[in-house]
């Protein structure tokens, strides 16, 4: 596996535009490349800009203009709409994974978790790396707040299972999980972005499942997070109401 690993990292070497690129945040250094318009529309239109400014850091897998193009014809324009922004999020969030991945570390993984949760599947064939069926076309690319790494297709994220009455402590342990690592690090902003996206995704399940008193608890802790500007006091401010909400329902 290292042998491969270094054939991916040397045929996908960059040029030395990468040490300038590495002053600038993700989201600026997408815009400065010029072949990422239709991904910068869309983090604007799903509001996700700020977030992918933050501190991170963050790695994502960026598809082209090009990529976006192989979608149906109209499907980029849905997206965009203010009706379909829930969707818009799941996509976009789908090509971003908490913490820096660079290439060496990618080409060991079976599989990624997306910062919606959801599963992205790893595979080296040849001396190219595939995330599902996406190719990776330029690795590394690194930022002050994360790394970059440019695909060949958009990531479609697999359709939400169902949620059951119980599924809501469970999808909260693994975020709280996942959370304490990123904050032992150093990564606070990582941290509370994990902890507000899964307050949101409870919110969006029925009333059975979160009562009206919890839901209350998230939504007070949501705008609390989103009026900080400190990561720390938005890790903990979350945080608290994940384990009052946990107990609540215990």
């Amino acid at each position: 596996m290292k042998s491969i690993a270094i054939s991916i990292l040397g045929a996908l070497a960059l040029t030395s535009t990468a040490s300038a690129a590495a002053k600038k945040d993700i989201v600026d250094t997408a815009v400065a490349a010029g072949s990422f318009k239709t991904l910068a529309a869309a983090l604007q239109a799903g509001g996700l800009v700020d977030t992918l400014k933050g501190d991170g850091p963050f790695t994502v897998f960026a598809p082209t203009d090009a990529a976006f193009a192989k979608l149906p014809k109209g499907t980029v324009e849905s997206l965009l709409k203010p009706g379909n922004k829930d969707k818009l999020i799941d996509i976009l969030t789908y090509h971003v994974v908490a913490g820096k991945v660079p290439a060496k570390k990618a080409v060991k993984l079976d599989t990624a978790t997306a910062l919606n949760k959801k599963t992205i599947k790893l595979e080296v064939k040849g001396k190219a790396l595939f995330l599902n069926s996406a190719q990776v076309t330029k690795a590394d690319i690194k930022c002050s707040n994360g790394i970059i790494h440019v695909i060949d297709a958009v990531l479609l994220p697999p359709a939400a299972k169902k949620v059951g009455q119980h599924s809501a402590d469970d999808v909260m342990m693994v975020a709280i999980h996942k959370g304490v690592k990123l904050f032992n690090n150093g990564h606070h902003g990582a941290c509370a972005d994990v902890y507000e996206q899964v307050a949101q995704s409870a919110l969006r399940m029925n009333d059975k499942t979160i009562c009206a008193q919890d839901r209350k608890v998230l939504m007070t802790a949501l705008k609390m997070s989103t009026k900080s500007h400190c990561d720390t006091t938005r890790a903990w401010t979350m945080r608290r109401a994940l384990n009052r909400v946990m107990v609540s329902s215990n």
